[in-house]
């Protein structure tokens, strides 16, 4: 027990510490709703909700409900759908964001090992090109990205430790954001006129910790995420115009507990915050932190 407070205030204390930002387009969660020990149930719907705070005075409220299937021994799959509201200087801007659709294959257990493969595409509802009485906005209050992402991944559980490691490959680009700073009366966010994103890539480790009695479980697990590319917008001549210093390592410190109300209900809460950030993150998923609470249900 004096292990798990140790983990607790440490992240709490860097939480507080409001570091510069992190970023994630989707790749972070393509795993969660596969971890179910129930063989039993084969079913579960998870309502949750996400409160953040972005670049300049931006804040977020984000919920989301999903679903998860276990077909047989080896296959599930799981769908979302995000919904995003951004509040700040340039006003109020709510809509859905994207529907995520993902599989994943695991293969025979080997002792305290198991491999699982993921794959699945992220579709926007939107052009990520929303508008407040007729000015563009920067990224930062769109619910998408306006791009449909190919995602591909794999797992290993071993003993108390899971790892991850994924790509997110942009395949078709439909953003038609419209915003220039020059126009915008602010330096706080950069040009992102019909915004084009380059991949990511994850790796990701976990620690599982339960309390005797089975109820409470802790997962602290950091995240390393590299922007594989720097990402262009179209000028005000119609060039494309590379965005320095958009590309490269960002890491986040992640706290995952939850609680066990019975077999089939829990209730999860989770904080993260970034330690390494890259130089400038035009696409407008800056944080200095996230806080997540979830319900779910197995059936």
């Amino acid at each position: 027990m004096k292990k798990i407070l140790f983990i607790l205030t440490t992240v709490f204390s860097v939480t507080i510490a409001a570091a510069q930002g992190c970023s994630d387009a989707g790749i972070c969660s393509i795993h969660h709703g596969f971890d179910s020990n129930k063989k039993e149930l084969k079913n579960s719907i998870e309502i949750a909700t996400v409160f953040g705070a972005g670049e300049a005075d931006v804040t977020y409220f984000s919920p989301y409900v999903s679903y998860a299937r276990k077909v047989n021994e080896r296959f599930s799959w799981s769908s979302k759908v995000s919904f995003s509201a951004a509040n700040g200087s340039f006003g109020t801007r709510a809509s859905f964001g994207d529907a995520f659709l993902i599989g994943n294959y695991s293969f025979r257990a080997k002792k305290n090992t198991q491999w699982s493969l993921t794959s699945g595409w992220k579709i926007p509802f939107t052009t990520a090109n929303l508008k407040i009485n007729g000015y563009s906005l920067p990224l930062d209050y769109q619910a998408s990205l306006g791009t449909f992402d190919l995602f591909l991944g794999t797992n290993l559980n071993y003993k108390k430790w899971n790892f991850n490691a994924a790509i997110q490959i942009p395949v078709f680009n439909n953003n038609k954001n419209s915003y220039f700073k020059e126009f915008s009366g602010t330096n706080d966010f950069p040009s992102t006129n019909l915004f084009e994103r380059k991949s990511d890539a994850l790796l990701r480790a976990t620690y599982t910790l339960k309390t005797p009695n089975q109820k409470f479980t802790f997962k602290p697990n950091v995240l390393f995420i590299y922007h594989l590319g720097e990402d262009t917008f179209e000028n005000t001549f119609g060039q494309r115009e590379t965005i320095l210093g958009s590309d490269g390592l960002t890491i986040n410190g992640n706290l995952i507990s939850s609680y066990a109300i019975n077999t089939r209900n829990s209730i999860e809460i989770s904080l993260a915050t970034p330690f390494v950030v890259r130089d400038i993150r035009p696409d407008g998923l800056t944080r200095s932190f996230v806080l997540g609470v979830q319900y779910k249900i197995l059936f």
